[in-house]
């Protein structure tokens, strides 16, 4: 299976999706309420179809849901809940690693130097939005190098349910640097061949983007009580 390198062409849906994303994630929209396609449409300015396509990419995530005669509903999520899909990307992503330090061509490992080093300019820049769709190319390039397509497409579909968590924490101060610098440990890895470092410096730089997430959350506000019942989208801001 071949992996796009190339940044997608960002869609209208892509921008609606995003932005009511960022609206559960910073608590502006509560867990259990309703999106009205009619009243997102006419705050986006657009018809009800790219407003459709966002709610459906949003319910591949997890972030909502898509329920006969109700529409779509913003999903309670817990900690514990969140923390298991995390731990499962991780072990998914560290085999990638593994995989692609042991099988990866010269050209693959030259490529994947170069995207690192093109991220490392977005980080100079400051703009977490385009480092996030970049911090996308760089694990793609990663799951593709492992050569193994089962692997590769069971990381992906993942990894995507998990998207606006990770692009969430990206907003935290100084986290592009931290990742920035997880990536170049992971890229000597697997330069050199080394399949347990790839291994085990790719698990640790997922729990990391765990950690940063939560961090996220406690900024926000929303950290709550207990681990075990509190939802990842609980409304702080009342």
């Amino acid at each position: 299976m071949r992996l796009a390198r190339q940044e997608p062409r960002r869609t209208r849906a892509d921008e609606i999706r995003e932005a009511i994303a960022d609206d559960i994630m910073s608590g502006l929209i509560f867990p259990g309420v309703r999106l009205d396609e009619q009243e997102l449409a006419d705050r986006f300015g657009v018809s009800r179809t790219p407003v459709r396509e966002a709610l459906k990419q949003l319910s591949a995530t997890g972030l909502i849901m898509l329920r006969a005669h109700k529409g779509a509903v913003v999903t309670p999520m817990t900690i514990g809940v969140l923390s298991e899909l995390f731990e499962a990307l991780a072990e998914l992503e560290a085999g990638c690693a593994r995989l692609a330090a042991e099988k990866m061509t010269g050209a693959e490992r030259r490529a994947l130097e170069e995207v690192h080093r093109e991220v490392g300019d977005l980080v100079r820049r400051g703009d977490p939005d385009r480092y996030h769709l970049a911090n996308i190319r760089f694990h793609d390039m990663i799951y593709e190098g492992g050569h193994n397509g089962f692997l590769a497409e069971t990381t992906v579909a993942l990894r995507r349910r998990l998207s606006p968590f990770s692009r969430a924490q990206f907003r935290n101060l100084g986290r592009m640097a931290r990742s920035f610098a997880e990536h170049d440990q992971i890229v000597t890895a697997i330069v050199r061949g080394d399949g347990d470092g790839a291994f085990h410096t790719m698990r640790a730089h997922l729990a990391t983007v765990e950690h940063a997430f939560e961090d996220y959350l406690a900024e926000e506000g929303r950290t709550a009580k207990s681990r075990e019942s509190a939802t990842v989208v609980a409304a702080g801001r009342r």
